[in-house]
């Protein structure tokens, strides 16, 4: 049973940053996607950034050019760099890990069917205005 854990939530002003980190816990794939997703109040859940074992990534058009994904290997850690935060950008964010799913990283992310990842238990950003 693979394992995600978030830390690096929290509360900032409009324009602020914020890293989201993400320990995933030892696992003997080679192959994967790994992404962020968030989830406001009475919205659906919506894909963020991804990464695969090639080191391919994808952003959502909301977020391009402000939030960065990273993964760290050595330490098994996921990233969320996310710059110039806006009020809209305030949600639970969980990351998640597929081990099963191939094609297009910016494919797998923007899907809403997600049945074969593991996700984390997810932490709040709330950016103020």
């Amino acid at each position: 049973q693979v394992q995600l854990v978030e830390s690096g939530g929290g509360s900032v002003q409009s324009g602020g940053s914020l890293r989201l980190s993400c320990v995933v816990s030892r696992h003997p794939y080679n192959d994967y996607k790994m992404g962020w997703f968030r989830q406001a109040p009475g919205k659906q859940r919506e894909g963020v950034a991804a990464i695969d074992a090639d080191g391919s990534t994808g952003y959502a058009d909301s977020v391009k050019g402000r939030f960065t994904i990273s993964l760290d290997n050595a330490k098994n850690t996921l990233y969320l760099q996310m710059n110039n935060l806006e009020p809209d950008d305030t949600a639970m964010y969980y990351c998640a890990a597929d081990f099963v799913s191939r094609g297009p990283t910016l494919r797998w992310l923007l899907r809403v069917d997600q049945r074969n990842s593991y996700w984390g238990q997810g932490t709040q950003v709330t950016v103020s205005s």
